[in-house]
């Protein structure tokens, strides 16, 4: 049996072929190496302690970090001299045989960190509840967990009514009266058992706040309580070492758990050539896409002497364009610059090759995606993004032969954005965590609002007559004065109705929706306002008693056209058009004949965005260099990246708008300067001359550090939230800005290029379209067709007259 179970992906097979058949078939085309002793395993080091990181010593010149030379991969590897000190370090024993206790290292999980608090988490009402969330990385053994709370309260509360209650994950872990006096800030540290820490943890604050000992009015405004940003979790824990296996793939590469940033580094190749840019975009706009809203550093190295201690290391690349393979452990030998099966065969050059290790001294993971060619190389990169196949991948080592090709989707098929078809469904909407929508039912007085994503296709354009129909029940105790149900649509009131059964049941409400409020981030927002019928009658039960439910059969039907124009930077924010379709097969990249670091490090930052924008089972980008961009491919979405003089579509540059020249000079509108130094970044967009449903975008500077300030936009949500117009010039507030300053750079908007009406819509649809956007020459246009209408019938009253029959 082959290493850590080597996969081959063979076509499928007619009815009659066997499964010994099938084996037979795997074992004619590669005879694969026996299992080693002992498959690598993965030590994860702690985040280095600055001091400690002071003190250490240098590594000599003469002992850099190189590749494990021996299959057998150490237990337990060595850790950088930067590891931070256990939090309980071992004591001394008398006996050196002694077993050392386990290290344990502390991490601090502040609220501020959540965008819930911000500086201050305010709960308000009777029985407010307030929820965060932490998670634990997969490679954590909690030993112990403290929550330490601090707030202040109104000075209005009843000490001995009112109190906190926290939870973790639905279990009390303690409670504390609101007794502070004059709003002075308290301070509570409550033990919570290392058992309930799971993976995905929640944290429960529940308040009840009285300011009357008889009954207290839930909207009285004294009844408030603030948690303070400062609160924090502290988690003492110890690291496990885990055997790297493709069945935890992307881990540990990509951690969605991590409470760190998630560090990619790729091993630079000898050359830049079509297929290791191609196989880089594809692996990185894969990575935006699991890691999602999560933070993500990419780095580019030239060697395995100088890695940090979070690197993940990535290796793409023939062994040719990759020599330090040879020197890495692998399960596959290498001989010649060809890899070699277990009869030292060269393996086909069509057949890709995936494969884990960890690297000697510092135990840090490496993922080679490698072949004798090209071909293998894209394909093992195209079997890790192809999300169901990726499924089947287990093993230290895997051969892909044969990959089907996932097909791609439409081009308006956006999975989290509203369904294609004018009728729909609550049920067919999905939430934030990608599940479809069912009953939704909250209890309270102060019931949270329901949440729907209400994402309009970045070229859907609405008309009057959309409409949404309310299907909602509520409970019998309400009263029916005061309870209500509220539809809002991007925090603006769209429809309400009252709760007007004191029994309670179902009933339905219809509400327009205003063309002009539906945007490609619109949300809209369901609130039950339930009050108790007894207003005389307290307590937590009979507040809970009280729920409204948003059945699953709210349906909507919308009215709208495919329309939109070009170009517009801030339909980018969506990633249209170059995310339709969503597996990015109509977006081409074109970077300079001979590619530099930073325009690879753009690449990167812009393949990533896309990632993080779309939604599909496969990447099927390309990525030509200047001189070998296709005919067929010129009518695609090209993404242009590269200084001025460097710029791969020059063509871009020279079509009107915002243009960069020689000698430092720029113009716009008409006008022209020279600026020395000319350090801004450019970002442009263009319809595209070959294509008019297509669009090129143009990511350039005067110099490099142009070029690396454009790439900050992508790589920064603020920054990137901000694009508009056609063209945006990206300029330094600082010298060397931070990646947390959110006013480290300054954006300028400019806007020259003419809108173009880009459209798929019948005849009809389009005269309608006309019609609303001209609506001021319609009486002009009534006047004269009536005017035209008089006169024929003038001419037709008069040719009757001359002809006798009018007398």
């Amino acid at each position: 049996m082959g290493l850590g179970a080597g996969l081959s992906l063979l076509p499928s097979a007619s009815a009659q072929t066997s499964v010994q058949q099938r084996e037979n078939t795997l074992i004619r085309e590669l005879s694969l190496p026996n299992r080693p002793a002992t498959p690598p395993n993965f030590q994860p080091a702690p985040r280095p302690a600055p001091a400690v990181r002071r003190a250490a010593p240098a590594q000599p010149p003469s002992q850099p970090s190189r590749p494990a030379a021996r299959p057998a991969a150490p237990a337990s590897p060595t850790r950088p001299a930067a590891t931070p000190q256990p939090a309980n370090p071992p004591a001394a024993t008398a006996s050196p045989a002694a077993p050392k206790p386990e290290p344990t290292y502390q991490h601090v999980i502040e609220f501020n960190r959540s965008p819930v608090v911000g500086n201050r988490l305010r709960m308000e009402g009777v029985y407010p509840t307030a929820r965060l969330g932490f998670n634990r990385p997969r490679q954590w053994d909690v030993k112990t967990a403290k929550l330490v709370l601090r707030f202040q309260h109104s000075p209005s509360l009843l000490s001995d009514r009112s109190s906190l209650t926290v939870r973790v994950n639905d279990t009390s872990v303690g409670s504390v009266p609101l007794n502070r006096p004059n709003s002075q800030i308290g301070q509570v540290v409550f033990e919570v058992p290392s058992n309930l820490i799971q993976d995905y943890n929640e944290i429960s604050i529940l308040a009840e706040q009285q300011t009357n000992e008889d009954c207290t009015v839930a909207t009285d405004p004294t009844l408030w309580t603030e948690i303070l940003p400062d609160s924090k979790v502290i988690l003492d824990y110890a690291l496990e070492s885990v055997p790297l296996d493709f069945s935890r793939y992307p881990f540990p590469f990509i951690d969605t758990l991590s409470l760190d940033t998630n560090q990619i580094t790729y091993l630079r190749p000898r050359a830049y050539s079509d297929t290791w840019l191609n196989a880089a975009a594809i692996f990185q706009a894969e990575a935006g896409r699991i890691v999602d809203f999560r933070p993500l550093n990419t780095r580019l190295v030239g060697s395995l002497d100088n890695l940090q201690w979070n690197d993940r290391v990535v290796i793409l690349g023939t062994p040719a364009e990759q020599p330090v393979l040879s020197d890495l452990s692998l399960p596959l030998p290498i001989r010649n610059g060809q890899l070699l099966d277990g009869n030292n065969t060269p393996l086909p050059g069509d057949t890709g090759v995936l494969m884990l290790t960890t690297l000697e001294d510092n135990g840090l993971p490496v993922l080679v995606a490698t072949g004798n060619s090209a071909a293998g190389v894209q394909k093992a990169v195209q079997f890790l993004v192809q999300t169901k196949e990726a499924q089947i991948g287990t093993g230290q080592v895997l051969t892909v032969t044969n990959l089907v090709n996932e097909p791609s989707p439409a081009p308006r098929e956006w999975p989290g954005y509203l369904p294609t078809r004018n009728s729909f469904t609550l049920r067919d909407l999905t939430t934030l965590g990608g599940q479809n929508f069912e009953d939704i039912t909250v209890h309270g007085t102060n019931a949270p609002p329901i949440e729907i994503p209400f994402r309009a296709l970045p070229d859907d354009r609405f008309s009057r007559g959309s409409r949404m129909r309310v299907d909602y029940s509520y409970s019998a105790q309400v009263d029916p004065r005061t309870s209500t149900v509220e539809v809002r649509l991007d925090d603006v009131t769209i429809g309400s109705k009252r709760l007007n059964s004191a029994r309670g049941g179902r009933d339905s409400l219809d509400v327009d929706l205003p063309a002009a409020l539906i945007q490609p981030d619109s949300q809209l927002n369901v609130v039950f306002n339930l009050n108790p019928r007894s207003a005389e009658v307290c307590g937590l039960s009979r507040d809970q008693s009280l729920w409204g439910t948003l059945h699953g059969d709210t349906d909507f039907n919308l009215k709208r056209d495919i329309f939109t124009r070009m170009p517009d930077l801030r339909l980018l924010q969506f990633g249209y058009p170059f995310t339709a379709p969503q597996d990015l097969s109509e977006t081409a990249f074109v970077v300079p004949s001979a590619p530099r670091d930073a325009d690879v490090r753009t690449m990167l930052a812009v393949s990533e965005r896309l990632g993080r924008l779309s939604r599909a089972n496969s990447v099927n980008l390309q990525v030509y260099t200047g001189g070998n961009l296709p005919a067929e491919a010129r009518g695609m979405n090209l993404v242009g990246i590269g200084t001025r003089d460097r710029f791969p579509l020059p063509e871009v540059m020279e079509s009107g708008g915002f243009e960069l020249r020689n000698l430092f000079s720029r113009g716009w509108r008409g006008s022209r300067v020279q600026a020395l130094p000319d350090g801004q970044g450019v970002v442009k967009l263009m319809v595209s001359p070959n294509n008019g449903d297509r669009a090129v975008l143009a990511i350039t500077g005067q110099s490099e550090q142009g070029l690396t300030d454009a790439a900050e936009v992508f790589k920064r949500d603020p920054l990137f939230s901000q694009l508009n117009g056609d063209t945006v010039l990206i300029s330094r507030n600082k010298p060397n800005p931070s990646p947390n300053d959110p006013y480290a750079y300054k954006l300028d908007i400019l806007r020259e290029e003419p809108l173009q009406q880009v459209q798929r819509t019948g005849f009809l649809s389009r005269i309608s379209i006309f019609i609303q956007d001209n609506w001021f020459l319609l009486p002009t246009g009534i006047l004269l067709i009536s005017l035209l209408l008089y006169g024929i019938s003038q001419l037709y009253v008069n040719r009757l007259a001359k002809s006798g029959e009018v007398k």
